[in-house]
C-alpha cells in the first residue's frame, strides 16, 4: 500500500478507477465521479470467488481488469484530506486476497486524462481464470453464491449501474440477456428481474 501511494505528493486529490462493484457500491466519500476510458485493458469476469460470491466447492466469478481492449468505467476524485484513511478501506477491499495489481494508468474522461489507480488482474495468480465459453459462464454466475450474496445478484447489479450511467458493455449485456431467459424459465425458482 505504501509502494502504491509513494508517488502521491500528500496534498492533492487523487483518483481511484472503478469498473465492476465500485461503480454501484464505492464505500467511499467522493467529492467527484467522471466517466472514464482505459486503454489496454477490458472488464472481464476473470476471477474466482471462493467467499463474497461463491464457495471453494462452488466458486462465483467477479470481474478484473484483463489485458487487452478498452473498458468503460468511472473515474472517482478523493479530495486529500482522506486519502490516507479512504485508500487504506480501499486497500483492505481490494487487496484481501492479493488477486490484482495496483497500477496508475491514464484514464480519458470528458473534462481530460486523469491518472487513476485501477486494480488490474494479476495473471499468475491461483484466482485468475480465462478461456470459459459463455455457456461455462452463465451456469457459474447462475449458480455460485457467497459470503455477500449470489454471484447472479453481482453480475446484474454491475449490469444495471453501467446501464443507468451510459456504459455499454456488449458482452455483459448479452450475458444479462441469457440471465433474464433463464430466469424466466417455469423451471427457475428465482424471482430476480433485470433492469435493462
Amino acid at each position: 500500500m505504501a509502494c502504491a501511494l509513494s508517488d502521491w505528493s500528500g496534498d492533492t486529490d487523487l483518483w481511484i478507477y472503478g469498473y465492476g462493484s465500485l461503480i454501484w457500491n464505492p464505500e467511499f466519500d467522493h467529492a467527484e465521479q467522471r466517466l472514464g476510458i482505459l486503454r489496454g485493458h477490458h472488464r472481464s469476469l476473470c476471477l474466482w470467488s471462493r467467499v463474497n460470491r461463491g464457495t471453494p466447492e462452488k466458486p462465483g466469478l467477479v470481474f478484473g481488469l484483463d489485458r487487452g481492449g478498452s473498458c468503460r468505467g468511472m473515474a472517482f476524485r478523493i479530495r486529500s484530506q482522506i486519502v490516507p484513511q479512504t485508500f487504506e478501506a480501499l486497500w483492505r477491499r481490494e487487496m484481501s486476497t492479493g488477486a490484482y495489481h495496483p497500477r496508475w494508468l491514464r484514464c480519458d474522461t470528458e473534462h481530460g486524462p486523469v491518472k487513476a489507480l485501477a486494480f488490474v488482474i494479476d495473471r499468475s495468480g491461483s484466482g485468475y481464470v480465462k478461456g470459459l465459453a459463455d455457456s461455462e459462464t452463465l451456469e457459474i454466475v447462475s449458480r455460485a453464491q457467497g459470503r455477500y450474496g449470489p454471484c447472479l445478484d453481482y453480475v446484474v447489479q454491475t449490469h444495471e449501474a453501467l446501464c443507468l450511467a451510459g456504459i455499454r458493455d456488449g458482452r455483459l449485456a448479452r450475458l444479462a440477456d441469457r440471465l433474464q431467459e433463464r430466469i424466466q424459465a417455469p423451471s427457475s425458482r428465482q424471482s430476480f428481474t433485470l433492469k435493462t
